[in-house]
């Protein structure tokens, strides 16, 4: 081979050989994330979708009756799309506080800073496989609930479901991104689970309507922005909600844009990664 010829495939010294975004090795990182949760889809799949139908069957024989809501449907209808979005956003969540931790913990981080991989590609690569986790998880709850007996699920407006469905999942995702960065071990993972993460949801208004809550721990509920997305999530089915969808759109693009500008910032930085 000339020398000619070897200019068209070897770049000069210093310049970058992929000149835009590296779609293929996007697609590498995608997968094998993909992957790594499907081997072992009982746990992470299956298992998420049990444990929330569990949850529609205690609540529902608990706590349904006249007062629980502020819609005309049942208690059991009414809280089926909360439960839906509480478990896509918690697994959107383990997907991705797991990714980085494991392979910081594993002593394999060098896997993912090796590849020639852009900060917002690998960031791209692992929140689409959270997200994509949180969707599978979703329409595993989604179609048990249909066979669900005065259960209804056919949604009213689609394009919120799909809206509100991606920004609660890639809100999530992103936290966990940020905590994956940030923890050094398991335990501080599971503290944002237990003290974040959890409370949030369960305080989200996925058991109950906000509106029959007090005016203090109504306005309570109007600043956690887990309230947004169920809210958002639960107008798609029932077309109604406790808050304005287009207002709570805005909240969860915003946080979306701050947790993504500041979890791309870290990673570039390589902030308890690279050190």
């Amino acid at each position: 081979m000339n020398s000619e010829s070897q200019n068209h495939i070897l770049s000069e010294p210093g310049i970058p050989a992929i000149q835009s975004v590296n779609w293929g090795g996007l697609r590498a990182l995608y997968m094998k994330e993909v992957r790594r949760f499907f081997k072992v889809q009982l746990q992470t799949i299956w298992a998420p979708a049990i444990t929330t139908l569990l949850y529609l069957v205690i609540f529902t024989v608990a706590m349904s009756g006249p007062g629980r809501t502020s819609s005309d449907h049942s208690f059991a209808t009414f809280v089926a799309p909360g439960l839906i979005m509480m478990g896509m956003m918690q697994n959107a969540f383990a997907n991705s506080s797991f990714s980085l931790l494991v392979a910081k913990i594993q002593g394999t981080i060098v896997d993912y800073l090796m590849p020639p991989l852009s900060t917002g590609e690998l960031l791209a690569g692992l929140n689409g496989a959270a997200v994509t986790r949180a969707a599978l998880v979703g329409l595993a709850i989604w179609g048990a609930m249909l066979f669900w007996p005065g259960v209804h699920v056919i949604p009213e407006h689609l394009w919120a479901v799909l809206l509100f469905g991606f920004l609660g999942a890639l809100m999530l995702s992103l936290l966990g991104m940020l905590t994956s960065i940030w923890a050094e071990k398991f335990d501080h993972a599971a503290a944002i689970t237990n003290f974040i993460v959890a409370p949030l949801s369960l305080l989200s208004g996925t058991f109950y309507s906000v509106e029959k809550l007090s005016p203090l721990f109504r306005a309570i509920s109007h600043a956690n922005p887990f309230f947004y997305a169920i809210s958002g999530f639960r107008y798609g089915f029932l077309g109604q909600s406790d808050s304005d969808p287009i207002l709570g759109a805005a909240v969860l693009i915003t946080l979306n844009l701050v947790l993504g500008t500041t979890a791309y910032l870290l990673l570039r930085s390589g902030w308890k990664i690279k050190n």
